[in-house]
């Protein structure tokens, strides 16, 4: 069995298939009042003729479908707008799953993601691809990273049905179609007024996650099973393939980015054997098992001037920058602690003790 195969065969082997129960109304309370679904084992046998069906929704094989995650011009429905595509392949295949606009100020993955459902032939396709291009639709369209209650919805997975509004979008995007999923691409950019050179995170203890982010082939892989609460975490403690690209800045749209970022969905795609697509690989030397953020020194907060890029790579002792306090005139060197590669930094900016000016990748051997 090749590796490929060894990897489609673990991701099926994890998925849980769902059935959804008539929902009694579609209003977001009533949606996230029950599971939706009841567990079950994902047959092997599964009538690929038939529609599939999604949040009450069906989709043909061999068709695409757009809707709303709630059908319903309700009040509450407006906390839960987010657009939901669907394309049911003509041949069975696995569920791969975009998701994209968790912060809503990061607009590169919003993009992504609908360029590359966009290009997918479903009578051509095997599988399912779901893409949630926006899944917080109001900080998409405002700019707003976080959701109306202030809270970060990637720190809220997989959520509850009886918490916070961000805990609430969080239960019912989780429960009615991230378990869904076989494998997933979380999309994204940097924060906070920084950059990210395109890069793949991804829990490298696990061999079918690695394997995945490897074959995404675009940038670098960098080692981390992520935070308690993010969705790629949440997701692979549940048993799904799990990665997130990382690429560029927040609250604008670039097209280097962005086709990036839309050449590695496909090459997922084909990994997973899903097209005919040759499948790609990021080599072993670009894969990194750590990292870590230079921050400015206690008591040398002032103007950040970058010398270093995005993707240079340092020595120890090499100049990243300098902070220039604008009252004093005195300049603060900051040099890297550790020989690696620059994949994130902030940009020229006012910054107080402890930001986080580079971000550095190295391998376990350096």
């Amino acid at each position: 069995m090749s590796n490929k195969q060894c990897v489609r065969v673990t991701v099926a082997s994890w998925r849980s298939g769902y059935r959804r129960r008539p929902s009694a109304g579609l209003a977001l309370a009533l949606w996230v009042a029950g599971t939706g679904f009841v567990p079950g084992m994902a047959s092997s046998a599964e009538d690929w003729s038939a529609p599939y069906e999604l949040l009450g929704r069906e989709t043909a094989p061999g068709t695409k479908n757009k809707f709303q995650f709630i059908d319903d011009r309700s009040f509450e429905a407006s906390y839960l707008n987010t657009p939901v595509f669907v394309a049911r392949g003509a041949a069975p295949g696995p569920t791969l799953c975009l998701a994209a606009g968790i912060h809503g100020d990061e607009l590169n993955g919003v993009e992504v993601a609908r360029r590359a459902f966009a290009q997918i032939d479903a009578k051509e396709l095997r599988g399912t691809v779901i893409a949630l291009m926006a899944i917080n639709a109001e900080g998409v369209r405002t700019g707003n990273r976080y959701l109306s209650d202030r809270r970060d919805l990637n720190r809220s997975f997989p959520g509850s049905a009886g918490g916070s509004v961000a805990s609430i979008i969080a239960n019912a995007v989780f429960s009615k179609v991230i378990k869904r999923c076989d494998a997933l691409i979380d999309l994204h950019t940097a924060s906070n007024n920084r950059a990210n050179v395109p890069q793949i995170r991804a829990d490298l203890s696990n061999p079918a996650i690695r394997d995945m982010a490897m074959h995404f082939g675009v940038g670098i892989v960098v080692g981390g099973a992520g935070p308690d609460g993010s969705l790629r975490g949440e997701a692979a403690n549940a048993g799904i393939t799990a990665i997130i690209y990382e690429a560029g800045e927040p609250l604008r749209f670039e097209e280097e980015q962005i086709d990036r970022g839309m050449r590695g969905v496909h090459n997922v795609m084909a990994f997973l054997d899903m097209t005919d697509e040759a499948a790609q690989k990021i080599p072993d030397d670009r894969v990194y098992q750590r990292s870590r953020w230079v921050r400015a020194k206690s008591g040398q907060g002032g103007f950040f001037f970058p010398t270093t890029r995005l993707g240079d790579m340092v020595e120890v002792g090499d100049s990243l920058g300098s902070v220039l306090d604008p009252l004093t005139d005195q300049a603060h060197d900051v040099v890297s602690p550790i020989a690696g590669e620059v994949i994130g930094m902030a940009v020229p900016q006012p910054v107080l003790s402890g930001y986080g000016l580079v971000h550095m990748a190295w391998h376990d051997s350096d």
